[in-house]
C-alpha cells in the first residue's frame, strides 16, 4: 500500500508537488520550534518521503500524466 500515488494525475503540476512537500517540511520546522519533537521528526519524516516520492521516484512521462479535456 503506497501512502501516496505520485503517479496520480492531481500530481501533475510541478506546483502542487512543491507546495505539499515545503508544507511538510515547514510544519516539521514548526513543531520543532515548539518544542514537540514527536510532530517534527513525523513531519520531516513525511517532508522527506513525499520530496522523494515527488521528484525522484516521479515519472512525467507516464500516460496518465497527458492533459485531457
Amino acid at each position: 500500500m503506497k501512502l501516496v500515488d505520485p503517479q496520480h494525475p492531481f500530481y501533475a503540476p510541478r506546483w502542487r508537488r512543491v507546495v505539499i512537500a515545503v508544507l511538510a517540511l515547514g510544519w516539521s520546522l514548526f513543531e520543532f520550534a515548539s518544542g514537540s519533537p514527536f510532530w517534527g521528526i513525523l513531519f520531516g519524516a513525511l517532508g522527506l518521503y513525499l520530496s522523494y516520492a515527488f521528484f525522484i521516484a516521479f515519472d512525467p512521462q507516464d500516460p496518465r500524466h497527458k492533459d485531457t479535456p
